[in-house]
């Protein structure tokens, strides 16, 4: 049979196999050629979270609760965010220590994509900024200027989060203790919403921790303040909680909480007694109204990597250490910083 031959009944064959109808070949296809799923946010926006069953099932509860910032654009559109945070720790021998956090957030149109801009503020005067307009992000501390984030690696989503979890670690570090009652039906921002009373659950009975890796020790072992700390998170006991809860009833959303609790820490598990007192008002406004962000107007470039201390040094005249057998000018080849940032304004 000739070579010419023989490529002819090939092509043949590989004709005929291509036509076979083979089931695995069909459910490959099928999945490599069908539409992308939705992301996660998205998926989980459209599932039903019956308000009215938040008292009875705590699965339903910590959903709402902890419902990320990403899924209530989702099912709200845009919103604003404000929530005060008050902490006092008492201490036996020692006088209180008071801290109070503001957060602020916007969400603008377009979901778990669309433009946000965030604040955060406290007592002791610090803070961050974080916006995220047209894809552009932009950050910065309380009173530095804005720089452009090309690099963003998912900081401004982490940021959006931890901004509007208040709620979340509410429960969180009461153990997943807050109990909702409902108290009936009311009206908030022109929207029907189901109304709890929230009080402290009884703990729960037997070890429901989750069985987490050893944590590794300093050589020269943990200071007092990291010894507390980690005493406190160990031993806390929850002692009381009291407040409310407005959730939407069309899409589930908490539109409102009003929060205030103590915990506890037992003489005998720590050097020393202590309490923890926690508020926290929380509220969404203007729902479906056009935040209208824009990015900042003025913002220092991304840097591609951050000035080191040999530029500092630089700042103060202090010659740097030349190489040996180095020539020529002691600086960088990069440009320089701009006074602003050097100001501080």
């Amino acid at each position: 049979m000739s070579r010419l031959m023989k490529s002819a009944v090939t092509l043949a064959v590989a004709l005929s196999a291509t036509g076979c109808s083979d089931p695995v070949d069909k459910a490959a296809k099928a999945r490599i050629f069908s539409p992308e799923d939705p992301p996660k946010v998205v998926a989980s926006a459209q599932q039903k979270l019956p308000p009215e069953d938040v008292a009875d099932n705590p699965q339903v509860a910590r959903r709402i609760l902890g419902m990320d910032a990403a899924e209530i654009t989702e099912r709200l559109g845009p919103h604003r965010y404000q929530a005060t945070l008050g902490y006092e720790w008492t201490a036996s021998d020692s006088n209180p220590v008071k801290l109070t956090e503001t957060r602020t957030f916007r969400a603008g149109a377009g979901g778990v994509s669309g433009d946000f801009h965030g604040v955060l503020e406290n007592s002791r005067d610090q803070g961050l900024e974080v916006m995220r307009v047209g894809g552009q992000v932009f950050a910065r501390n309380r009173y530095g200027p804005f720089r452009q984030r090309l690099r963003d690696r998912g900081m401004a989503e982490r940021t959006r989060t931890e901004l509007t979890g208040a709620i979340r670690d509410f429960d969180s570090l009461f153990q997943g203790r807050l109990k909702l009652s409902p108290q009936g039906t009311v009206t908030y921002e022109g929207r029907t919403a189901w109304r709890y009373v929230v009080t402290l659950a009884p703990a729960a009975s037997g070890d429901t921790s989750r069985s987490l890796p050893t944590l590794l020790q300093p050589r020269n072992g943990a200071d007092e303040t990291t010894k507390r700390r980690a005493g406190f998170f160990a031993h806390r006991v929850p002692r009381s909680l009291d407040g409310e809860v407005l959730v939407d009833a069309a899409t589930s959303v908490v539109l409102k909480a009003r929060l205030d609790g103590r915990i506890g820490v037992p003489a005998d598990k720590t050097p020393e007694a202590a309490e923890l007192r926690m508020t926290l008002e929380a509220a969404l406004s203007e729902l479906g109204k056009d935040q209208k962000l824009a990015p900042p107007e003025q913002f220092l470039p991304d840097a591609d990597k951050p000035q080191g201390i040999a530029d500092a040094l630089d700042r103060f005249g202090i010659e740097r250490a030349k190489p040996e057998g180095a020539k020529g000018s002691t600086t960088t080849d990069a440009p320089p910083e701009p006074e602003d940032e050097a100001s501080g304004e």
